[in-house]
């Protein structure tokens, strides 16, 4: 008994390793493919409280770890992530899996195939543990407003936070959002449920979460990976993104998926590159751009002097840094939203009850049958912007709204192509305006008004197409992550990447890794109330213990 509690608290503590580290283990026989699923899958069991996942693929993830344990005591791996358990947001296609959108519209909808990003990690044989919880078709900045419910912050249980309040709170209602929309891939990842997920960013749903959980979030370059199969909410500007726990495990998942795909006329073929980032990087060859224009208002004095600080660390360590301007920022968040309610009204004409999905019962006529099927199955945020959109394109509105947009949408970009031809590599700015709120505060704003808060430092990025990474930085005054935004150059991923490590090498961020779990008097671990994680620093990370 001994023995095996040993061997459990040894596989728990590998589930705060990098995906590389991991590997090696997989390779050398540390630890077997399927028991590294089944502490995943335990993982996910104790952690159900932060409604990260929707669905939880247990026995599909169980077959493929076994089969990844016969490949590997071969010696012959599909590659870098086999036997890697990863999670999934709820937007992409799997094949015979429920994919909802969180929605109502497509609870039970089992698609007749898989993404292309899932299918190219599932054929490296990466473990697919569940699809994760998200805002309804991704219409969020919170991963608040899912028909599922919405998702806990991993933070809002750690000791800093929990510290922070005085005595006599409960920790129950004083529990913060994630971010969204990619908020329940950005909780796996960050919870260690998962060592990688996927996320959708198409106003900077990939980053929001992954700043506020304290993971790396990356938005490639806009065709670099392909969006066949993730279910679309603005073509023009969906990117599938990539949520991991450090930039090289961000960097081997990007040269995994990259790459044209004929299924999605978009995407772009790129050189073979490395995996490895490089560890050699002189920073003094590199120019670091802060926009004066986002400076915004409401900008927190954490994340402020959180910016100001690693700006700082790049400049001493001998980088160019310099100020720059993007004229055109102030007028992003209005072009996005007239842009982005077009598209969505376009793209949730699909769902009309006849071909998949919900369907409603009354059906006394085609057009009761559409209007009421609609009304059911979408959320009230979904309906809005739809109407917004099909205002946008009406034929006396198509003019002043939507083409005036696409221009400025082209203004927005040639600020970033001027700075990027003046010698600027990289942008450094912060991901959000501040921490992780409470979920009780987070709600009393409409949904409109709190995207635009969110996003005004993160959709710009789309609608120029361009790479962006955030990178965990540090805790602010409440015990919650902080992440600052790097922007990088189109198809320069592996550069942006590059200076992404140098950076995260510096700050020394401290993860969540549990390394001790403890029994309650009814045998389960991890319930809702004992869930707090403890930061404990060595001279070389920092980890957490469940307690």
């Amino acid at each position: 008994e001994d023995i095996n509690s040993g061997q459990t608290q040894t596989f728990t503590a590998m589930l705060g390793l990098s995906i590389k580290e991991v590997s090696a283990a997989l390779r050398d026989g540390r630890m077997s493919a399927t028991q590294l699923c089944r502490t995943c899958l335990d993982r996910i069991q104790e952690t159900r409280c932060l409604n990260a996942y929707i669905t939880v693929t247990e026995d599909l993830a169980m077959r493929q770890a076994l089969e990844a344990d016969g490949r590997l005591s071969m010696g012959k791996p599909l590659g870098p992530l086999d036997g890697i358990p990863f999670s999934v947001k709820d937007n992409f296609c799997t094949k015979s899996i429920e994919t909802t959108c969180g929605s109502r519209m497509l609870r039970g909808y089992r698609p007749p195939f898989h993404a292309t990003v899932v299918q190219k990690l599932l054929d490296q044989g990466a473990v697919l543990l569940g699809k994760t919880n998200l805002d309804e078709f991704a219409m969020g900045a919170g991963s608040t407003d899912s028909v599922f419910g919405p998702v806990r912050n991993p933070w809002s249980y750690a000791t800093p936070y929990c510290t922070y309040h005085s005595e006599g709170k409960d920790p129950e209602s004083d529990w913060v959002i994630t971010g969204g929309s990619s908020g329940g891939s950005a909780a796996s990842v960050a919870s260690l449920s998962s060592f990688l997920s996927l996320g959708s960013d198409t106003g900077g749903s990939t980053r929001n979460p992954g700043s506020l959980c304290g993971v790396v979030a990356l938005k490639p370059t806009y065709g670099l990976l392909s969006r066949h199969g993730l279910i679309p909410l603005v073509n023009s500007m969906d990117v599938p993104g990539i949520l991991t726990r450090n930039v090289q495990d961000a960097a081997t998942v990007l040269g995994v998926l990259q790459g044209q795909d004929e299924k999605d006329s978009t995407t772009v073929s790129v050189p073979d590159s490395p995996a490895s980032l490089p560890e050699d990087l002189d920073i003094r060859d590199v120019c670091v751009g802060i926009p004066k224009e986002y400076h915004a208002p409401g900008l927190s004095a954490d994340t402020l002097a959180q910016w100001d600080r690693v700006a700082g660390m790049f400049e001493q360590a001998g980088a160019r840094v310099m100020e720059v301007s993007l004229p055109h920022t102030q007028h992003s968040i209005v072009c996005y939203h007239v842009l982005c309610c077009s598209e969505v009204a376009s793209n949730m004409a699909r769902f009309d009850g006849l071909q998949y999905g919900h369907r409603s019962e009354v059906d006394s006529s085609t057009e009761a049958l559409y209007a009421t099927t609609r009304h059911e199955g979408f959320n009230d945020v979904v309906r809005r912007r739809v109407l917004s959109g099909n205002y946008f394109l009406l034929k006396q509105s198509h003019e002043r709204y939507f083409v005036k947009a696409q221009q400025v949408r082209r203004l927005i970009a040639e600020d970033f192509w001027r700075v990027f031809r003046a010698g600027v590599d990289v942008l450094l700015t912060p991901t959000t305006l501040g921490d992780a709120a409470r979920y009780a505060d987070f709600i009393q704003e409409d949904n409109r008004t709190r995207s635009a808060q969110e996003d005004v430092f993160t959709q710009p990025v789309n609608m120029a197409g361009l790479p962006a990474v955030t990178v965990p930085t540090a805790l602010s005054s409440r015990g919650l992550p902080i992440g600052l935004q790097l922007i990088g150059q189109t198809l320069q991923d592996r550069k942006l990447l590059t200076v992404a490590q140098w950076m995260e090498q510096r700050l020394d961020f401290p993860i969540i890794c549990f390394h001790d779990d403890t029994q309650g008097q009814d045998g389960q671990t991890g319930s809702r109330e004992r869930m707090q994680f403890r930061i404990i620093k060595d001279n070389t990370k920092s980890h957490a213990v469940i307690k």
